[in-house]
């Protein structure tokens, strides 16, 4: 495996560097952040239409970039770094994918070339607390409470014959929708804003239990959003409410049991973790930077506290964690299948540098105002979001059989 970076890679990480660079520091962060939508619209159209980013890992054939995973994870590195609100991980990192995998033929030719091109928003409706064990990354993403547990809870799904006359359907897709779903999910990233939701429910009752996944537009009739407060404001999250509300379900529909989008979840967390791995060594590289720049400058006894031994130490530590991070990270993105150990590695990495960050810039550092904290809510909200970090690497040990003995009269010494 050839691991060198081509030189479109390269020309992609310093024009995205640059125009971030210059659009989000950290006061126009916390401003857009702070907008109904939870990021700058205009930026995201930028992005869109010079880099083509939303579209990077879409093929070629429906209006993406034709690139892979490992180009989608370098740019999340550069977004990672400035902490950007975007719709870019929601959107290209866990709907686009899954509507790739599931939709049918018209669905992706519908979807996909929008999403692609920035003009429509997407996002993943499953429970927050839940999010890490639907993509297969703390747990096995086996039908159960992780989506409601069929019996109550979550989001439920029912059949319904359409009327035309009275029932929209998704825009490009004839015939649709045909359910109707009702519930509640909370903390769905970007739920409040997204332009389309790709809501997991449950169908079939108890006896024939199974989740699926559902299409639902911004404005579908019975459609609830709203914003929650959240620690990172960077990452905005949403509670969505469904009323009643006509869906369309995503993937080939046989009898009622539409096409298992368990394995696609999985294989979508592989990649997801990939990328948020690179997104958190990013975040943490610019912040052991900022403390860096901070030390050089701050004097105390007459002389740079970076000058002094201790604080040298508690630096090279950091390096050695983020440079490690950073490799498991970049390893991650050309084998996804070692996402969810990379991002352990990145948000501990991310964590204990952002901590660390808070305490060498001193007591302006403890301000909950100061730039600083944006990096260690940042690290503690992607932990409750995606981890926690003993149980990514918990459920990765437990897929390798790691700790499974050869036969069943062997002990394994821990």
């Amino acid at each position: 495996m050839d691991a060198a970076f081509t030189a479109e890679q390269d020309e992609m990480r310093r024009t995205l560097r640059e125009i971030l660079g210059k659009r989000c520091g950290p006061d126009e962060v916390k401003a857009a952040a702070r907008t109904a939508t939870g990021h700058d619209r205009e930026l995201w159209r930028q992005l869109a239409g010079q880099l083509g980013l939303p579209g990077i890992a879409v093929a070629e054939e429906y209006g993406g970039v034709g690139c892979g995973p490992a180009d989608l994870a370098l740019a999340c590195e550069e977004t990672g770094r400035v902490l950007l609100p975007s719709p870019l991980l929601a959107t290209a990192a866990l709907a686009a994918p899954l509507i790739a995998a599931l939709g049918t033929p018209g669905q992706r030719a519908a979807l996909l070339p929008p999403l692609a091109a920035g003009e429509l928003t997407a996002a993943l409706a499953v429970p927050g607390p839940a999010l890490a064990t639907a993509l297969g990354l703390t747990g096995e993403n086996t039908p159960g409470d992780w989506a409601g547990g069929g019996r109550a809870g979550g989001v439920q799904a029912r059949a319904a014959v359409p009327d035309p006359a009275t029932t929209p359907g998704i825009p490009g897709i004839p015939g649709a929708p045909a359910w109707r779903l009702y519930g509640e999910v909370a903390q769905v990233l970007d739920g409040h804003s997204a332009d389309l939701l790709l809501v997991a429910a449950h169908t079939g009752g108890f006896a024939r239990s199974r989740t699926l996944l559902f299409l639902v537009r911004e404005d579908a009739p019975g459609l609830v959003r709203s914003r929650q407060p959240t620690l990172d404001e960077t990452r905005p999250q949403g509670r969505v409410q469904l009323r009643d509300v006509p869906a369309e379900l995503l993937g080939e529909g046989r009898g009622g049991d539409g096409t298992d989008p368990l394995p696609a979840l999985a294989a979508t967390g592989r990649t997801a973790a990939a990328v948020l791995a690179a997104e958190a060594v990013g975040a943490a590289d610019r912040a052991l930077a900022r403390t860096v720049e901070y030390v050089r400058e701050r004097e105390q006894f007459g002389r740079a506290i970076g000058s002094f031994q201790a604080v040298k130490h508690r630096l090279a530590d950091l390096y050695v964690h983020v440079q490690a991070a950073r490799s498991a990270a970049y390893y991650a993105a050309w084998d996804p299948g070692q996402g969810a150990l990379a991002l352990a590695q990145a948000l501990e990495a991310l964590r204990i540098t952002a901590g660390e960050a808070v305490q060498l810039h001193g007591g302006i550092g403890f301000t909950w105002e100061h730039d600083a904290h944006l990096y260690f809510k940042r690290a503690a909200a992607d932990e409750l979001l995606f981890g926690p970090v003993h149980r990514l690497r918990a459920h990765a040990a437990q897929r390798s059989g790691l700790f499974t003995p050869a036969s069943g009269n062997e002990k394994v010494a821990l």
